[in-house]
């Protein structure tokens, strides 16, 4: 009777296997997903085998999100980008590079000289990761994903004080104003495109609303967790997206600001907020979208 137990248990085990592994093939959609990382930025898309990563939250937080959303047996991220080296957007890539094969990394060559950045600058070179230093007008493409990069400039990059040209991570020092650095780039998919700005200034706002592309976005992330010092209006009408995310958690300083709540909403922009809803996953076939 126990031999029968034992087989049993096996069986039901292999089924609930089978079960979860059919639910985690791809669809053929391309999924745009906010994971709730508290007050910091995690966001994953996945289309098809292709996992981009974008900034990794405060903690290890970010295996949770990354474990529920990729197959099991997927231990490979193609691309991450660490926006600015701000710990509330870097810290958790640490531990995505210490539990994922990782294709190559995006990251600005600057170094703050801050104990999280200087253990990602050595996980990523211990591993041999490749890293791609980016710049205004690089145009990255994954399979059917395309990335534009808007910022950070060459001109902005000529401001910095040199430390080592042969050092793709730490080519410049910085000690102030890293958000001025931030990634940004469009992300387009067929005739989806998302806007994902790092943590921008209001000044870099302003000038990144005279060079975005014509027609908009579908799909912003707001930028500094609803700051007042990060969208501005001007950039609000040159996108003119239809949804908007906020990854924010429990803070002091009351983000997302009424003000930028105010603003999104006098242009019919839906908001969704991680705080509120958990992982926000936002899906496109290319012609349509939908909030999952």
């Amino acid at each position: 009777m126990k031999f029968w137990k034992y087989i049993f248990g096996i069986l039901l085990l292999m089924l609930a296997t089978a079960v979860v592994a059919l639910t985690q093939l791809p669809d053929g959609n391309l999924h745009v997903i906010a994971c709730d990382v508290g007050l910091g930025d995690a966001i994953l898309i996945t289309y098809g085998k292709t996992q981009i990563l974008t900034d990794g939250g405060p903690d290890k937080s970010v295996l949770s999100c990354l474990g529920k959303y990729m197959p099991f047996w997927d231990r490979d991220v193609e691309l991450i980008i660490s926006t600015h080296p701000d710990k509330d957007h870097s810290s958790g890539l640490i531990e995505v590079v210490k539990n994922y094969r990782v294709g190559g990394i995006l990251i600005n060559p600057i170094d703050p000289g801050t104990s999280v950045y200087e253990v990602l600058k050595k996980e990523v070179g211990g591993r041999g990761i490749p890293v791609i230093s980016p710049v205004a007008g690089m145009r990255l493409g994954v399979g059917l994903i395309y990335l534009d990069i808007l910022n950070p400039s060459k001109e902005l990059y000529a401001k910095l004080i040199i430390n080592d040209l042969n050092d793709n991570m730490a080519k410049y020092l910085i000690s102030r104003d890293t958000n001025l650095y931030s990634i940004v780039y469009i992300l387009s998919f067929k005739n989806f495109s998302g806007f994902f700005p790092g943590d921008i200034p209001k000044e870099l706002s302003d000038e990144l609303s005279k060079v975005v592309t014509e027609g908009g976005v579908n799909y912003i992330k707001i930028p500094h967790h609803g700051s007042v010092n990060g969208l501005t209006e001007n950039l609000l009408k040159s996108l003119v997206p239809k949804v908007a995310v906020i990854s924010v958690g429990k803070n002091m300083w009351n983000f997302p600001r009424p003000e930028i709540i105010d603003m999104l909403a006098r242009y019919n922009v839906k908001v969704l907020r991680t705080d509120q809803a958990g992982d926000i996953r936002v899906t496109t076939d290319g012609t349509k979208y939908w909030i999952e």
